[in-house]
């Protein structure tokens, strides 16, 4: 089969399209032939050693799959050879086949393409749990969405909207401006590129504060960091949850005195250490994504696909941030 590997650390240039031998489905495995896979930040940082987790290399990036099945694995209940389904793993999606465990694949209604398919779990998921478990987000409340355009950002709309809550969504150009309102924000901002400098980051807290209203955010979601964080937190309301999701503008470090200011909760944000710790939480909220899916209340949005032997230029565009929605890998 034909695989993107990663052989040394390095940027999407250093991948390289290769033969090798097909993957077997092991004890209490499903063992997929791919037609796509969504390419996701963590993509970005696995292949340059900057992940949490660092697999034996040489190895294929892409976290989220959606396909066909192929081979079950001992042990394995539920699924048959030809079944359509969608799939989570750290890595080994930027193939045309892939074994996973079959705790991580989840059914793909006949009504959706493999595309939408391979982008509903690390996004959505992620911001589902941020939300309803870390955020606690409910109806009535302001939400102040950083990055606001990217897969987290938009699905962070639309499932703040979902809950109820007022979005505001924060992006940095006036075309994701647009994508945040079409996916139901009620306010968009735009705000200036960092860095910024002490003045810089003031300006911004006004910014955010002018966008949420006096009575603050009562959730903030930030998958940027940097120099975004601390001007967010500054808009945060009385007992407000900012919740950290990733770092793609670097590891801000918050001055502690807001969060006794404000008696506010920071909150890590690791879906991937709760899907595992807490399968049976994650599959429930994977079962409420598929009805707000076919209830018309979340769509996710793919702005470009690629074929495999592309794969490394989507990588290359969510590094550089200059994704709106999912960027998908195709290998029909």
């Amino acid at each position: 089969m034909k695989a993107l590997l990663s052989r040394e650390p390095g940027p999407p240039e250093t991948l390289t399209l290769e033969e090798i031998a097909d993957p077997v489905a092991g004890p209490g495995e499903l063992l997929i032939r791919v037609h796509a896979c969504a390419i996701n930040y963590p993509d970005v940082l696995i292949i340059e050693d900057k992940y949490q987790f660092r697999p034996a290399r040489p190895f294929a990036p892409g976290g989220e799959v959606s396909g066909v099945v192929e081979a079950v694995g001992d042990g394995v209940s539920g699924w048959s050879v030809g079944d359509r389904l969608i799939a989570y793993h750290g890595h080994g999606g930027l193939a045309e086949k892939v074994a996973v465990p079959a705790a991580h694949a989840f059914p793909l209604p006949d009504a959706h393409s493999f595309a939408e398919g391979s982008t509903l779990l690390i996004t959505y998921a992620t911001v589902i749990h941020a939300l309803w478990d870390r955020g606690r987000l409910k109806s009535g409340e302001t939400l102040l969405v950083l990055g606001a355009a990217g897969g987290i950002g938009l699905a962070a709309i639309e499932l703040g909207k979902a809950r109820g809550a007022r979005v505001i969504a924060a992006v940095s150009s006036e075309d994701k401006a647009e994508a945040a309102r079409a996916a139901g924000a009620d306010l968009a901002i735009v705000y200036p590129l960092g860095p910024f400098d002490k003045d810089g980051q003031k300006a911004l807290a006004e910014q955010f504060k002018a966008a949420v209203g006096p009575g603050g955010a009562d959730v903030i979601l930030d998958p940027v960091g940097g120099d975004y964080a601390e001007p967010a937190l500054r808009s945060i309301s009385w007992e407000g949850r900012y919740l950290v999701v990733g770092f793609p503008a670097g590891i801000p470090k918050l001055p502690l005195n807001l969060t006794l200011l404000k008696s506010c909760d920071v909150c890590g944000v690791f879906w991937g250490a709760f899907a595992a710790r807490d399968p049976k939480g994650n599959a429930a909220h994977v079962a409420e994504l598929f009805r707000l899916w076919s209830e018309g209340k979340i769509s996710p949005r793919i702005s470009e696909t690629y074929p495999l032997e592309r794969a490394g230029e989507a990588i290359a565009a969510m590094a550089a941030r200059k994704a709106i929605g999912k960027l998908v890998v195709t290998l029909d």
